[in-house]
């Protein structure tokens, strides 16, 4: 974008209240009313790799519902997120509800093409499966990333009922795609049981550390801040967040809830410390409406991605 062309913020037509006509995301304009976009959010409405309740391709919709409300000013950051480059809503992807090796195709062939046209993404899922073909095309032009990963669950198991490729394995594929920096990676809000010790095993053996939901009992939000910063600083950063990070008082609509989470201030104070450093893409996943109320998942999933606007936001302001 040249220093003429100011980016198109949020549709403001006289008359017509935040309520009415066609919801984009944050009331945004539409990718083909653009010359360039610079950051671009993306529905991508598939789950066929769940392993629990299913109806997390119905996320996207629900969450530009739940964002008309959202404003263009941040007050923690202090900038106008829509004012200092071009964001975008890029409507949703045409993927395989059948096929889960297909629709990694599809989203890894798109992506690229954002990619070789300077725009980031930010995804709305669908199921965590879609990570692994981002991460894809993130890593074939940034080399491997440092992922901050926000869920309840590791991520990092292998094949499930003879499939490799689902929702409860992305970042091990990812890891042995090379698409990783091992070094450099962190889950944010682990929780719950799991099967046996051996999957915990399994996940440190692969490089990743992890603060944990009951670690925000002990610590300062600002000291687990700083833990994520120190593990993650010195290259490209991909943002995956799953909503079940979230309580599910917070966000009951998921499809594998798990309790004693995070609260939305504790995600939202924790992805405000993630300015400066170079966020290359990022997802929302998990989102499934069917089980929510009262728009709480979809609210907090809308806040989440404006969230993540906000560093963008604030990181190009003062590039």
């Amino acid at each position: 974008m040249t220093d003429h062309q100011a980016p198109i913020g949020q549709n403001d037509t006289p008359g017509i209240p935040r309520y009415a006509g066609i919801a984009t995301y944050a009331l945004l304009p539409t990718l083909d009313s653009v010359a360039h976009a610079d950051v671009a959010v993306l529905g991508i409405p598939f789950d066929a790799g769940t392993s629990f309740r299913p109806g997390a391709r119905f996320g996207p919709s629900h969450i530009r519902e739940a964002s008309r409300q959202l404003h263009p000013y941040h007050q923690t950051h202090d900038v106008s997120l829509f004012a200092v480059h071009q964001v975008v809503d890029a409507g949703d992807l045409g993927v395989s509800p059948y096929s889960i090796d297909e629709a990694v195709a599809t989203i890894e062939r798109e992506a690229d093409t954002f990619a070789a046209n300077g725009t980031r993404l930010i995804a709305l899922g669908g199921d965590h499966t879609i990570a692994l073909p981002l991460l894809r095309a993130v890593a074939k032009r940034q080399g491997p990333v440092a992922v901050i990963h926000f869920d309840a669950h590791l991520d990092t198991w292998d094949t499930l009922h003879g499939a490799p490729v689902w929702h409860g394995s992305p970042f091990r594929r990812a890891a042995e795609e090379g698409l990783l920096d091992l070094g450099r990676c962190v889950h944010v809000g682990l929780r719950g049981g799991v099967y046996d010790r051996s999957e915990l095993e399994a996940d440190e053996a692969l490089g990743f550390q992890v603060v944990r939901a009951d670690d925000y009992e002990r610590q300062s939000v600002d000291t687990i801040i700083e833990r994520i910063r120190r593990r993650v600083q010195g290259g490209p950063v991909y943002l995956s967040v799953d909503i079940d990070v979230l309580d599910p008082a917070h966000a009951p609509g998921t499809g594998t809830p798990e309790v004693a989470g995070l609260t939305t201030r504790e995600l939202f104070t924790t992805l405000r410390g993630l300015t400066g450093l170079g966020i290359v893409g990022a997802d929302l996943v998990e989102v499934a409406p069917a089980y929510d109320h009262a728009q709480l998942t979809g609210l907090a999933a809308a806040h989440t991605v404006w969230e993540i606007l906000g560093v963008m936001a604030h990181d190009a302001e003062h590039a």
